[in-house]
């Protein structure tokens, strides 16, 4: 993956979006030594209102955290992805929940339906939708490994929700390997 790498995840609150965020930069930082900001915007709805988590990640210090336009777009509900598919590069990457992002308005260069909520409701917690995509993008992208995540969110997240978590970040990760194709060097990582 070339660097910077600008990623946006945009939902609804209660969704994890920012916490999915969070760790993902935690993990950039802690474990692969690299920079990364993270910014978020979201409604004053408790649940339920758009919401949005932005990183930026570098080997160098990063100068400004706000990216016009990103290199990935994981949009987990129709309005925010509406609101936030502009900001997708012509390039850029779409992974889009085919149950709760329906219609697809624009044509990108390349998408992934990742149906993250059924796959975390078939886990007994629809609330791990958010882990499903960490694991995901673990295996598609050279970003971080699937170790690495599972050390940050051992060390970052409730212990109460721990047993879902990992059991998410397993079944997104073997989901990404399954539906992705092989990257340069013909290791999985790549759409």
């Amino acid at each position: 993956m070339e660097y910077p790498v600008k990623i946006s995840l945009c939902g609804m609150g209660g969704q994890g979006i920012i916490l999915s965020a969070v760790i993902m930069g935690t993990t950039m930082v802690k474990k692969n030594g690299l920079y990364a900001t993270q910014t978020q915007s979201y409604g004053s709805e408790a649940r339920g209102g758009q919401c949005q988590a932005e990183l930026i990640i570098d080997r160098e210090p990063i100068n400004s955290p706000v990216a016009e336009k990103k290199d990935i777009l994981v949009a987990l509900f129709q309005e925010a992805y509406e609101k936030y598919i502009g900001s997708l590069k012509p390039d850029g990457i779409l992974i889009y929940d085919p149950d709760l992002v329906s219609e697809l308005k624009t044509d990108v260069a390349r998408s992934c339906a990742l149906p993250a909520t059924q796959m975390a409701t078939n886990l007994g917690n629809r609330m791990s939708a958010n882990m499903i995509v960490l694991g995901y993008l673990a295996a598609v992208f050279d970003m971080f490994s699937k170790e690495q995540l599972i050390e940050i969110v051992k060390a970052e997240t409730n212990p109460r929700f721990l047993d879902s978590n990992l059991k998410a970040i397993e079944a997104g990760y073997l989901y990404g390997l399954e539906h992705s194709g092989p990257a340069e060097g013909g290791e999985h990582g790549s759409l």
